[in-house]
């Protein structure tokens, strides 16, 4: 039985749910992110974005916010209208929300290498083995000095660990990840490396 990607963001208005409690630490992450970020124009993609709560409240109060080149990917366009709306509403006019298959690399042509990259609600849903190659990928959506932010539960098997040893192969140095006694996982990961070149029409991933 497939998903509803729409109904799935109900949990977020309980605040004392683990997704509430994932936002609320991803939010402070993407704020720091943008604290530290150097002077100039930046650019920012959200894999998989649903309805834009990780980003565009963020955003919308940030001092950087007119510095920010924003592009989110959603496949359900109920949840692209909704984050879409919530841009508008913002006055972010530099917040483009596209309805795609996120999985696809040819999403983020033209705007990677990236300052900040999210890649939130992914790793949970799909084979260890995407796992490994989006986190690849990262070294192409990424720019030197940028930051992917991204979430994996603690729960058997735990993941995380394996994760950050991914990442660190990539060239990614760790900023935060969250300890399992937090009770949910997520990591932030600053690239030191050289982009590599976006592959053309690759599929980083697919939710099982």
């Amino acid at each position: 039985m497939t998903r509803d990607w729409y109904a799935w963001h109900d949990d977020y208005d309980d605040p004392e749910s683990a997704l509430s409690r994932r936002l609320a630490e991803v939010r402070r992450l993407v704020r720091e992110s943008l604290d530290e970020a150097p002077p100039g124009r930046l650019r920012v993609l959200s894999v998989c974005a649903g309805q834009g709560l990780d980003l565009i409240p963020v955003l919308a109060a940030h001092p950087r916010r007119d510095d920010v080149t924003a592009r989110l990917v959603e496949l359900d366009p109920r949840n692209a209208r909704v984050a879409r709306s919530a841009a508008r509403a913002a006055g972010l006019a530099s917040v483009e929300v596209v309805v795609g298959d996120a999985a696809r690399t040819d999403a983020y042509a033209g705007l990677a290498p990236a300052d900040l990259v999210l890649v939130c609600g992914v790793f949970g849903n799909i084979s260890e083995a995407d796992i490994r190659a989006t986190v690849r990928h990262c070294a192409a959506l990424c720019a030197t000095g940028g930051t992917v932010c991204w979430t994996r539960h603690r729960r058997s098997p735990d993941l995380v660990p394996a994760i950050c040893e991914w990442f660190a192969e990539e060239g990614f140095e760790p900023v935060a990840v969250s300890s399992p006694a937090d009770g949910v996982g997520v990591g932030l990961h600053r690239f030191l490396g050289a982009p590599r070149p976006l592959s053309a029409g690759a599929t980083m991933f697919e939710f099982v």
